[in-house]
């Protein structure tokens, strides 16, 4: 007897599993139609690096295996994976970065393919960050999805509360992102993930080595239940490489999880202090000048799911400040002697909403947040009655600067079988400009002719602020210009990504379109002081290629396990009306990049990683050549390690007259307890 079904459900059929803990909820009152897994054994892979997903087609199942791109990735406003996304976002995996050279993030950074890192001082006391032929104030840096960069300056946005040995992976995405992650994404985002502990455990690291280097850290994790937590401490010192390079850094970090059915919330806070040296950092008159910078941020943020609607509502509030003492010349103090105290805060909200429907999925995201500083040399000057005092120093704060930043976003994805498309557009309002709402749309798009394959095309549009620097610095060597016109940036790219079991690689190309390029420039000969200055048009040009060799699959039981090779090309057309003399930043862009790696395993858990580094910066840098090692024994409860950076002994300068040290040895042992 046919009997009338009161409650009739259609079947959802799976093409990815997603990892959020709400994902099973969703799935209730729906018939869930699941392919049988099938896992195969891979030599060296680990064993969350293997995952399969179903596809349903012509009522039979077909099994494909993905790799190491199902995580969430911040290639668009809604959680879209690596495989998903229509967006190219480069990942530097856990793996990678316990392979590499590296003694700081900024070390990992010089060796990814279209990545500028201009080091100041060792260790990565200061870098500056640039992507594509970029300045460091055109990219933002993000830790766990939150924005460090200051309105005040971009020279001290990779301040991070966490070591290399804290962090999951590095997402990079290159060209204008207003949309994923505000106007500071002006040239590109990085965005560093902190690991999330599976299991409780104590980690205890300390090496040192030449110039009197050491650094210690220690990271506990625990895992029970719905909660994770992280606490990381760490401290280092050095004498320096170079004259006038000593520093002092201490970090701390706690970050949790927690995670139910259908919501989980995230929080983090860190504090980081650093006192250095800083050379000819900021001009090569003075070779005898001193910084000291704190920063401290704090961030809660949560994803909620709507039972039955497919909605899910993502809060997050943020805050972070920055603290930065500068000295012309160590220990002389006052406005006279170029002595500069500045306190920058940041205050942010953001509000994302996505859906999930039959067309793909919806994004709107609200964006709210203010910069205010503090400081005795940028800004307005103040009533004497409203003057703040300073923490150590008898000077007080007397000028204040500050503005509002509003965004709303409206971002739509549709990702299927062979096909991602992502478009979306920002409306954006500062009160530090005209209080105009302007508008900056972007389109991604993705296509997988094959399982191995992905083609990628995008165009998008963004704006950045001038910093407070920017507008308000004037000293012996710098004058801003309260007038500058914010920078305008529209980017196109093309490229194309493959993976198979012996190689992986990728190939783009990008064309980027400046106007009133911000840069500090002599205007003639006679100059005596950088000024702040709209440049002009500024065109880039560019590709960026590289290739992966998995050696270990290409030759069966060779010592050889990867070699990896990458190269970036720049080609910059500038067009001005304003005559310059010299450039500081935006037209010194590394028109070469060639990078090499070779992973071997020598003996049992013995293995060394070898890496070099050739680039060629324009506006009258010498090229040169890095060649750095690193020998490590890695147990399962402890590694010992010996890196070499810089082997040849090579002296080089990154930027202005800062020379770079020659050879540097450090030796180093991590311990894992349970």
């Amino acid at each position: 007897m046919k009997k009338q079904r009161f409650n009739p459900t259609t079947p959802l059929r799976f093409m990815h599993f997603t990892h959020k803990s709400y994902a099973l909820f969703a799935c209730l009152g729906k018939v869930v139609i699941i392919g049988v897994l099938s896992v195969s054994t891979l030599k060296h892979a680990k064993a969350d690096g293997i995952s399969v997903r179903t596809e349903l087609a012509d009522d039979s199942l077909k099994r494909a295996p993905i790799g190491l791109d199902e995580v969430t990735v911040t290639g668009s406003r809604a959680p879209l994976t690596a495989a998903e996304a229509a967006r190219m976002v480069t990942i530097v995996s856990r793996d990678e970065i316990d392979r590499a050279s590296a003694e700081s993030i900024s070390d990992i950074l010089k060796l990814v393919t279209g990545v500028d890192v201009r080091q100041r001082g060792t260790f990565g006391i200061q870098t500056d960050i640039s992507i594509n032929g970029g300045t460091f104030d055109q990219t933002a840096i993000l830790l766990n999805g939150m924005s460090l960069s200051s309105a005040q300056t971009g020279h001290n946005a990779a301040d991070f509360p966490v070591s290399i040995s804290d962090i999951e992976r590095i997402e990079i995405v290159s060209g204008p992102a207003a949309r994923l992650m505000g106007t500071s994404a002006f040239g590109g985002a990085i965005n560093i993930v902190t690991r999330r502990p599976k299991e409780s455990n104590i980690l205890l690291r300390a090496e040192g080595g030449s110039f009197g280097t050491f650094d210690t850290g220690a990271t506990m994790t625990l895992s029970k239940g719905a909660l994770q937590t992280m606490i990381a401490t760490g401290y280092g010192q050095s004498d320096g490489g170079t004259e006038n390079s000593d520093f002092h850094q201490r970090r701390a970090y706690w970050q949790g999880n927690y995670s139910k059915t259908y919501y989980s919330l995230r929080w983090q806070t860190g504090i980081t202090s650093r006192d250095y040296g800083a050379s000819t950092f900021y001009s090569a008159r003075f070779n005898n000048q001193y910084e000291t910078t704190r920063r401290i941020i704090a961030s809660v943020a949560a994803d909620v799911a709507i039972p039955g609607t497919g909605i899910v509502i993502s809060p997050m509030i943020y805050a972070h400040r920055d603290m930065d003492h500068y000295q012309l010349t160590k220990g002389l103090t006052g406005a006279a002697n170029g002595e500069n105290i500045h306190r920058t805060d940041n205050i942010g909200a953001q509000l994302n909403a996505n859906a999930s429907w039959r067309l793909g999925r919806t994004t709107i995201g609200l964006d709210i947040s203010r910069d205010n500083i503090l400081s005795t040399a940028y800004g307005e000057l103040m009533e004497e009655s409203r003057w703040k005092s300073i923490r150590g120093s008898e000077r007080k704060y007397d000028r204040k600067a500050g503005r509002t930043n509003s965004a709303l976003t409206l971002e739509h994805n549709i990702v299927a079988r062979r096909l991602s498309i992502s478009a979306g557009m920002t409306a954006f309002r500062n009160t530090g400009l005209d209080n105009s709402i302007r508008l900056y749309p972007g389109f991604d798009i993705a296509y997988r002719p094959a399982e191995q394959w992905r083609l990628f095309a995008s165009w998008n549009k963004s704006l950045r602020l001038p910093t407070f620097t920017d507008l308000y610095v004037a000293n012996a060597v710098q004058k801003g210009d309260a007038n500058l016109l914010p920078e305008k940036n529209t980017m196109m790219k093309i490229g194309a990504q493959t993976t198979n079991n012996t190689a992986d690689a990728s190939l783009s190309c990008f064309y980027s379109r400046g106007r009133d390029m911000i840069d500090w420039v002599y205007p003639d000969e006679t100059a005596t002081r950088y000024q702040a200055m709209n440049i002009g048009r500024l065109n880039n040009i560019g590709v960026d290629a590289q290739v992966v060799l998995h050696m270990d699959n290409i030759l069966k039981q060779s010592t050889l396990r990867n070699i990896s090779i990458s190269y970036s090309y720049i080609h910059q057309n500038h067009k001005t009306d304003q005559p310059i003399w010299k450039s500081l930043y935006a037209l010194e862009y590394l028109r070469h990049k060639f990078t090499a790696q070779a992973d071997l395993h020598i003996w049992r858990n013995l293995s060394a990683t070898w890496a070099l580094r050739w680039q060629q910066r324009m506006n009258g840098y010498h090229p040169y050549a890095k060649i750095d090692c690193r020998i490590a024994w890695n147990d399962r409860r402890f590694s010992v390690w010996v890196k070499g950076d810089n082997l040849t002994a090579h002296r080089y300068y990154d930027i202005g007259g800062v020379l770079q040290p020659g050879l540097w040895i450090m030796a180093g042992a991590e311990i894992r307890l349970r």
